[in-house]
């Protein structure tokens, strides 16, 4: 074989590794949705109710480092816990049994890409609202948001995914609120 022949076998293995090598680090590793990141700045709050409440998130998922940005139980309680607060929806957040209403809102789908440039994370969770004394439930229903992350957001592919899914669940808290802060308790 001669020398020609023996370069144009080697660099397209050598191409397809340096390819893979970038890919790699515009990847990124993934990392979790922050609380932070998933509360709001701004409320459409209609009523502000005087009652107190105790919250419960279940359907969330941990992050794995080679997998995608998840939302936690826990991140996303906190998120929430600090949205009612700063939203005033309710008085106080009770965790125990004398407050007066129980918010349950489980994370029912998080869609998400697996490749692209524009990453739009769709989230759908389930919102029920109760008395917590007669387990009455005042209020139950599915709220869906989505973001659009793009290159000019975030560089990396693993950094426009975590703010695309930060940003779904900061728009799905907000929006969660402005419904509750419409009834009439």
């Amino acid at each position: 074989m001669n020398s020609q022949h023996k370069m144009f076998h080697l660099f397209p293995a050598l191409y397809l590794v340096l390819l893979l090598i970038v890919m790699a680090m515009l990847s990124g590793c993934a990392t979790p949705a922050t609380f932070e990141g998933m509360v709001p700045e701004s409320y459409a709050i209609t009523q502000k109710h005087q009652e107190t409440v105790r919250v419960v998130v279940s359907g969330g998922q941990e992050t794995s480092a080679m997998w995608k940005t998840q939302i936690s139980d826990e991140a996303f309680l906190q998120a929430l816990i600090e949205a009612i607060g700063k939203s005033q929806a309710f008085s106080k957040v009770v965790q125990g049994a004398e407050a007066q209403y129980l918010l349950s809102v489980v994370l029912i789908s998080i869609e998400q890409p697996s490749i692209g440039t524009s990453l739009t994370v769709n989230l759908e969770t389930g919102w029920t609202l109760s008395r917590q004394d007669t387990g009455k439930i005042m209020w139950r229903e599915a709220v869906t948001s989505e973001h659009t992350a793009r290159v000019g957001d975030a560089f990396t592919f693993a950094s426009r995914l975590k703010l695309a899914t930060e940003m779904a669940a900061k728009k799905n808290i907000a929006e969660g609120l402005a419904k509750i802060s419409k009834l009439k308790l």
